[in-house]
């Protein structure tokens, strides 16, 4: 059943601006559909390369939603991750009913298939929320695709969250997809739900002329499309500076307030970095009172490794 609710309002340009509402619903329908349809043989199949007993997976809805109905009002024990991409910070969210949670666990264990899962009513153990992350894991990997359409994905993905993490997560809403699925087995059945924004959904999926664009001209797409957001991104820079080399037993008797000289052959280049991820490596020094780094070169891990296995001179 493909439903959508893009009747329930008549459309206002400046509401939609306002609210982040966008797309067309009825291409918005089309595109998540061909999405879903798409990526469920993948789907299918990476699931029950893991289970003892097949289960079936179909597609049951594809409907217009907000972020926000993600998560159940009163439900505790739903599963629920949060995909992030390259172009934004929730390109997909995951979600698995305990109905759904029960049928998985009975067939990864080796349950008997015909005999009818018992529900979960009570919070998810760390198990379940593990086996859930396995599945969800596997189904965005189904729906990230490959080649310029990829969702480009980042994986490998949080774990999946429940109870009182899911109560305290804070969504993001604006307009989105719903596409919803159904697991079943002769054991009992359930519900997994994907939601993607609409303009995640837009950008790689809704016109196929601006993928054929984005491929004759990357650079000039990346630019006018995600440049000046990205560009406007804060970053915090650590610059760390060789000091000396301790036995463990001088460093356990460490105290505060304690000097720790440099060597004069101590060295004296530092590597920049952003996110743990080393960018340039620099000089370090002082200018007037205050301490300095110079860039003298991007960083060189293939440099540092063999220069790791020259013994320094002493």
């Amino acid at each position: 059943m493909i439903t959508g609710n893009e009747t329930a309002a008549p459309r206002s340009p400046i509401v939609e601006r306002l609210i982040g509402a966008m797309g067309e619903p009825d291409h918005l329908i089309k595109s998540a559909r061909s999405l879903g349809l798409r990526a469920l043989p993948a789907i299918r199949e990476s699931l029950n390369e893991q289970v003892s007993y097949p289960i079936e997976i179909e597609m049951e809805e594809v409907s217009l939603a907000r972020m926000a109905d993600a998560r159940r009002a009163g439900v505790d024990n739903d599963a629920l991750v949060v995909a992030s991409s390259a172009t934004s910070p929730d390109a997909l969210m995951l979600i698995a009913d305990s109905d759904a949670i029960a049928l998985l666990v009975s067939a990864l264990f080796g349950g008997n298939p015909e005999l009818p899962v018992s529900p979960i009513e009570r919070p998810l153990t760390t198990i379940e929320l593990d086996l859930a992350s396995v599945v969800f894991e596997a189904a965005a990997k189904a729906l990230n695709g490959s080649g310029v359409r990829a969702l480009s994905i980042k994986f490998p993905m949080q774990s999946a969250i429940s109870g009182k993490d899911l109560r305290k997560l804070v969504i993001r809403d604006g307009p989105a997809v719903r596409i919803s699925f159904t697991l079943m087995a002769p054991s009992g059945e359930g519900r997994f739900t994907v939601m993607m924004p609409q303009r995640v959904l837009l950008l790689h999926r809704g016109d196929a002329s601006a993928a054929v664009a984005e491929q004759e001209q990357p650079g000039e797409v990346w630019r006018e499309r995600f440049g000046e957001e990205v560009m406007r991104s804060s970053v915090k820079l650590v610059a760390t500076v060789p000091l000396a080399r301790m036995t463990l037993g001088d460093i356990s008797r460490m105290f505060v307030g304690q000097v720790i000289e440099m060597s004069e052959n101590a060295p004296t280049s530092t590597k920049l970095s952003a996110r743990r991820k080393p960018l340039f490596t620099c000089e370090f020094g002082r200018l007037g009172q205050n301490y300095t780094v110079q860039i003298t070169e991007p960083y060189d891990a293939g440099k540092e490794f063999m220069a790791g296995l020259v013994p320094a001179k002493q």
